[in-house]
């Protein structure tokens, strides 16, 4: 989902708060003793500047992963802008939240491609809809993007912007790092990687042969994300041949539920087991980034009190730096403490404040669907 998490607003956390979730038995990974993949202390977590991540771009402003929205990320001063991949019948990684393009492409306005809808089980879940990888590169390209939250962000852009492909993001990446003469980072999330390796398209090699071949993936910041273990372990093992800079983040789903590689191999490991002291240290073995759902690390409850959990100090402690997500502008994603105005109505007060709030408590960037709001947060402390 998000950094992943589910588009449609809530009343409510998506996810627990840690605080509301006992952890019984740590982890015990076999790779628990090797040596981390980054030697960050929790001094190093806590000198650097908080990173500004755009989370599907701009994607308050303009509708998610297209061209326009990374753009205008990077013009609202985002540190990373963030491409979800998926993967098209003929083999090329394209940007999507989901593989399901339903809801983020004008897809069932075209009749040509009406019996392609079907439903399809992916990590567990029956999902119905459009999927890219029915679909080869050149007929997603005469779909056009639409905003998938329409009664909070309007349609302004609908059916202006194509769905772009990862080679056609780097291209853009370039022009903007020349254009604006500063330090911009990729963030690429590979999204349902066991899903598309069991039929035949894994996205792992496809993505680094597509960096390998931009330099420029070799000159900004790189950190590569994903839910599954097993395919960042795949990056950690091949990445250093041709891309030794390259760095990885650990998503974390749910606490209680398995990642979708571990549930597809039998496996008993949950995300609440990655978030003990001895999993976080299993996890730097592989990555340098944890990326929390933001009630992981703590909520603002009533009163404007932030409530923390220990997870950044232990991230720390295990040589991790954490990146929360999805902070988004909205009354409905916002801590009730923090909401003001029509319930549906864009509150950039409140959404400054929680950020705010999450800074202080020490995390080391986060993924906001607006960055302009973002780096006023984080340039305030």
């Amino acid at each position: 989902m998000g950094a992943c998490d589910d588009v449609r607003p809530t009343s409510t956390d998506p996810m627990p708060p840690m605080s509301r979730i006992r952890l019984l038995l740590p982890l015990l990974l076999a790779t628990a003793t090797m040596t981390p993949a980054s030697a960050v202390s929790a001094a190093d977590s806590t000198t650097a500047k908080p990173l500004v991540v755009a989370h599907r771009g701009a994607s308050a402003r303009m509708p998610e992963h297209t061209l326009a929205a990374y753009r205008r990320a990077v013009e609202d001063g985002a540190d990373f802008i963030e491409p979800d991949l998926v993967m098209t019948r003929d083999g090329v990684l394209v940007a999507r939240h989901e593989n399901e393009i339903g809801g983020t492409t004008d897809v069932a306005r075209h009749p040509q491609f009406a019996d392609r809808k079907r439903t399809q089980r992916i990590d567990g879940v029956d999902v119905e809809g459009w999927f890219t990888e029915d679909f080869t590169l050149g007929e997603l390209k005469t779909l056009r993007a639409r905003e998938p939250l329409p009664a909070l962000r309007g349609v302004w852009y609908d059916h202006e912007f194509a769905v772009p492909t990862l080679h056609e993001i780097m291209v853009l990446l370039d022009d903007l790092v020349r254009s604006s003469g500063r330090e911009i980072g990729l963030i690429p999330e590979i999204k349902h990687p066991t899903h598309f390796r069991a039929i035949g398209l894994p996205l792992e090699q496809a993505l680094l042969d597509v960096l390998d071949t931009h330099e420029v993936a070799k000159r900004v910041p790189l950190v590569v994300q994903s839910f599954e273990p097993t395919s960042l372990r795949t990056l950690h093992d091949r990445a250093p041949a041709t891309l030794p800079d390259m760095q990885l983040l650990q998503l974390i789903g749910d606490p209680r539920t398995r990642p979708a590689d571990v549930e597809a191999a039998g496996g008993d490991t949950r995300y609440r087991d990655l978030l003990t002291p001895d999993g976080l240290r299993g996890v730097a073995t592989y990555a340098r980034y944890l990326g929390p759902h933001k009630s992981q690390v703590g909520e603002i409850a009533r009163g404007g009190r932030f409530d923390g959990t220990p997870l950044v100090v232990e991230a720390h402690a295990a040589g991790l730096r954490v990146m929360p997500y999805t902070f988004r502008p909205e009354n409905p994603y916002l801590p009730r403490s923090l909401r003001s105005g029509a319930a549906n109505a864009r509150n950039e007060a409140g959404a400054v404040a929680e950020m705010r709030a999450f800074l202080d408590a020490g995390i080391d960037g986060l993924f906001a669907d607006d960055p302009a709001l973002a780096r006023q947060a984080v340039d305030a402390r």
